[in-house]
């Protein structure tokens, strides 16, 4: 009994490992034509295999049980087909894919993304083109519906991801974030991406919290062929023509593809907001052999663009949301006084290696040009800004000594009449040769080299060590450059409030073309390294990843500045930071068809370039002790992949510590009136909540999708607060003689955080016929939307009567609470039609494709700031006494009802 028994598990154990073979083959729907490296794979584990040059696959997998096996491709339908694997050969037989007609979907996203609004105030910083790449329904709806409300996914801006271009970092020093311009343009080639979400593991980087895409460029990768296709819309461009050709892979290994594109607006949706920008692209690619490969990219994407403008209530009141205070007309001829000019091309060359065991991409970058923005700059002259507030109405309404009505009634018959930039005055007041009024461009000119290496080694079934290199090194020239002297002779480079010069060595006149202001240099260096073990056994799956860098930032001031004679020129201290990153992630399958994972990490990280230097334009200040920040998060996920439905249940809890933050006003606070740096120190931020996506196939033509995200984004921490200014005008009108007042804490904890949405819901239907034509409607519900506070109205010195340096009597709780009441933005409804046609007519795949965006017209608003020139509770109570106050918090408006056409022909 003993020796059956004993038999029996033996038997048992054998029976339990026998493995599953699937095999079959792939091709193009409608054609006899195989399909090359479709990707096969088992949902919810690391099983994948890719098809050969047959179009053949063949897998052999220890799992047993029901799941879902998933063959994918570049520009093809997924298709999902239910298996049972029981340790017996399973022949799938041909599998055909059908060619993906919602593809020019992700042109429509890039429209959006390219929407990203920037203003000297606030940036509004997308995640929407990070996620171009995702299948996931909650995410394809954050980017393709609710990025049009400047939603961001769990409240992160795009800083917490990371986009690579063929292995090659590209986020900025900067700001943290990736310059999607760079690439604008380029449809055709930044399609074969792989996205990792939020924590889950890339192969190429330890990469960011909110997820890493990494943009494969090699023409190998891209279907061969010439792509001709064309966009009409009233969004940011209004015409686009764009074309690509890349070859077929030939018998000696060499491969090529070239993609050009020209993109027009003599004004977008805002008015005034004019779009010149054309993109280039050319690859080529060498095969040593069926493991080595080696690429030399290039690309130059060209943007200029007109900006626009956050506006008060009042303004949005007499002329609606499509208004732009930026342009005017000069010989008829829209002229819009603050462009942005990018030009910074990208040239890189990449090794590639790949077994069966080991996978190396290797890559050297070096990308160089300049970002400017253009300004007008007035020096004891008017503020040549309509919407000044000297020229509204409230400003005559909310007169201390009684309200004007007389000349309330003028003023806004005159901003009706003739609200814009009055070009024609600036050259009347330039005539007597010495500039009132100057035209230029705040200019980043950057040179960077990048070296980057990433490994991914197969150590036996189940177990997999991935590790990697990143180098970056940047020089950055940062100055202000006259664009034009608006008919003066010359501009005297001499700052207005203090009498003092800018460039204390140079010459004081100045001419187009000259620099002028400021000029100093940046120098950075970023050295991370990364290792990450993965793992599979039966019903569990993980992986454990560090991250060590070092990064270093130095000033070198290139002016000497009157005013900073000390620490204005020459080099700066050496500001550096080490760092450490963890993260980990589990995932129990509970059968192939439910699973639940969790990801967790620890994270510190430098502050951004530009929040290390308190005043850069002016002197080689650092904001004192400064800090790496720190990043902890944890998230919990449930998934579901049965035949007919699947979803994804997420919970997440984020919090952002140690950070650093630095802004510029003038301000009429308690302590006194200047133009400030404001630096905030031990910020915290706390991000948590909840999403939810589920798609359900109805029919084979129509599927059914709920997305829903309920979440809660906060400030953790009331930070420290201190002012810096300059010391150079009269005695009695310098707050400090020190040059900074600590104003300690801001009673900022428990505000809301300005990130987007914190609620948002959709539902969508979608039809596909079997004859190639499909339509889809998204109902869209956002809220939550909070306006930007500001923090130094919440320090003591908004209690401080700047005449008697004592409270002010009335300033009690209560009253201060109601009157820094934090402005919620409306709750709107967007609904988003979307639909296209393909045809394959003697071997050319022509498609047409269409998107109507807020189809019902909506007005809503998308963000906004409140302004912090009211620094006292006495001068911010007698502003709101009004219905419109003068200095009222400034808001962006959304796009009403747009569209995007796009008809494409490949062959």
């Amino acid at each position: 009994m003993r020796l059956f028994f004993i038999l029996f598990c033996v038997t048992s154990l054998v029976y339990a490992q026998e493995p599953t073979r699937l095999f079959g083959s792939i091709q193009k729907d409608g054609t006899s034509t195989p399909l090359k490296e479709a990707l096969v794979s088992i949902e919810g584990t690391s099983e994948t295999s890719l098809s050969n040059d047959k179009g053949l696959f063949e897998m052999v997998t220890l799992l047993k049980g029901a799941y879902i096996l998933r063959i994918s491709a570049p520009y093809f339908d997924t298709k999902r087909i239910p298996i049972v694997l029981e340790g017996q050969s399973l022949d799938l037989g041909l599998i055909s894919l059908s060619s993906d007609i919602t593809v020019e979907q992700t042109d429509n996203l890039i429209t959006l993304t390219e929407s990203d609004l920037s203003d000297d105030d606030e940036t509004v910083s997308l995640s929407a083109g990070i996620l171009q790449a995702t299948r996931d329904v909650f995410l394809n709806r954050a980017a393709f519906d609710f990025g049009q409300a400047f939603f961001r996914v769990r409240g992160y801006d795009s800083r917490n991801g990371q986009v690579l271009i063929n292995g090659i970092r590209m986020n900025k020093f900067f700001d943290g974030r990736p310059q999607w311009n760079n690439w604008g343009g380029l449809n055709d080639v930044i399609r074969n991406q792989q996205f990792t979400n939020g924590l889950t593991p890339s192969d190429y980087t330890f990469g960011g919290i909110l997820g890493n895409t990494n943009i494969d460029m090699r023409p190998s990768k891209f279907r061969p062929g010439i792509r001709l296709s064309t966009s009409a819309s009233n969004r940011t461009y209004a015409g686009r023509l764009m074309a690509t050709y890349t070859s077929r892979t030939n018998g000696n290994g060499l491969s090529y593809s070239f993609s050009a594109s020209r993109r027009w607006a003599k004004e977008g949706y805002i008015d005034g907001t004019l779009y010149d920008a054309y993109s280039f692209f050319g690859a080529i690619e060498y095969e040593l052999n069926d493991e080595n490969s080696i690429v030399l990219t290039s690309i130059l994407a060209k943007n200029r663009r007109g900006r626009s403008s956050a506006i008060t209530e009042e303004v949005f009141e007499l002329v609606g949301n499509k208004y732009n205070p930026y342009w005017g007309e000069q010989s008829g001829a829209i002229r819009n006084s603050r462009e942005r000019n990018i030009s910074e091309p990208i040239v890189m060359f990449n090794y590639h290696f790949k077994s069966e065991k080991l996978n190396i991409i290797s890559g050297l970058a070096y990308q160089f040009g300049t970002n400017a923005r253009s300004r007008l700059g007035y020096f004891n002259a008017p503020n040549p800004e309509p919407t000044y507030y000297r020229y509204l109405p409230s400003f005559y309404i909310n007169n201390p000594i009684g309200a004007d009505f007389t000349n309330a009634a003028l003023a806004r018959e005159g901003f009706l009449r003739n609200g814009q930039v009055n070009w024609a005055n600036l050259y009347q007041a330039n005539s007597n040769g010495k500039a009132a009024y100057v035209y230029y461009n705040d200019t980043v000119d950057d040179r960077q080299i990048s070296f980057s290496t990433a490994a991914n080694l197969n150590l036996n079934s189940g177990f997999k060590l991935d590790f990697g290199v990143n180098y970056q090194k940047l020089s950055s020239n940062n100055y202000a450059e006259i664009q034009d002297l608006l008919g003066a002779d010359f501009h005297e480079d001499i700052d207005p409030f203090s009498n003092t010069q800018n460039d204390r060595n140079g010459s004081l006149e100045k001419t187009e073309k000259d620099i002028f202001n400021y000029n100093y240099e940046i120098d950075a260096t970023l050295l991370n390294a990364f290792t990450q073990f993965g793992f599979e056994k039966n019903s569990w799956q993980g992986f454990v990843s560090g991250e060590i860098s070092k990064t270093n930032y130095q000033r070198t001031g290139i002016f000497q500045n009157e005013r900073f004679v000390e620490n204005s020129s020459g080099e700066s201290e050496v500001v550096d930071f080490s760092n450490l990153g963890l993260k980990a992630g589990v995932t129990y399958k509970i059968s192939g068809r439910h699973w639940i994972e969790t990801n967790a990490a620890y994270i510190q990280r430098a502050p951004v370039l530009q929040n290390v230097f308190i005043n850069p334009r002016e002197n080689n200040a650092v904001v004192p002790n400064i800090e790496n920040e720190t990043v902890s998060t944890l998230d919990i996920n449930y998934f579901l992949r049965l035949p007919d439905l699947t979803g994804r249940l997420s919970a997440f809890y984020t919090r952002f510590q140690n950070t650093t933050d630095i802004n510029f006003f003038f301000v009429d606070s308690g302590v006194g009136s200047d133009f400030v740096q404001e630096v905030l120190t031990d910020l915290d931020r706390l991000h948590a909540g909840v999403e939810l996506g589920l798609e359900y196939q109805l029919s084979s033509q129509v599927k059914l999708s709920a997305v829903a995200n309920v979440a809660k984004y906060l400030y953790a921490s009331n930070p420290s607060v201190t002012i810096n200014f300059d010391t150079a005008g009269a005695e009695e009108e310098v707050l400090d003689i020190s040059g900074n007042i600590d104003l300690g804490a801001a009673n900022i904890k428990d505000y809301k955080l300005a990130q987007g949405p914190q609620k948002a819901f959709a539902l969508g239907v979608e039809y596909r016929d079997p004859k190639y034509w499909w339509i889809a409607a998204t109902a869209n519900y956002l809220g939550n939307n909070y306006a930007n506070i500001s923090t130094i109205t919440r320090t003591q010195s908004f209690f401080l009567d700047p005449e008697t340096g004592e409270a002010f009597p009335n300033a009690t709780r209560e009253n201060v609470a109601s009157l820094l009441k934090q402005s919620r933005l409306d709750d709107f409804y967007l609904l988003n039609l979307v639909g296209g046609k393909s045809w394959l007519i003697d071997g050319k795949y022509i498609s047409i494709f269409m998107s109507i965006n807020n189809a019902f017209d909506a007005v809503f608003r998308t963000g906004g700031y409140e302004q912090s020139r009211n620094g006292n509770f006495g001068q911010l109570q007698q502003d709101s006494l009004r219905d419109n106050s003068s200095f009222a918090p400034k808001y962006w408006y959304g796009f009403g009802r747009t569209y995007f056409l796009n008809l494409a022909v490949s062959f």
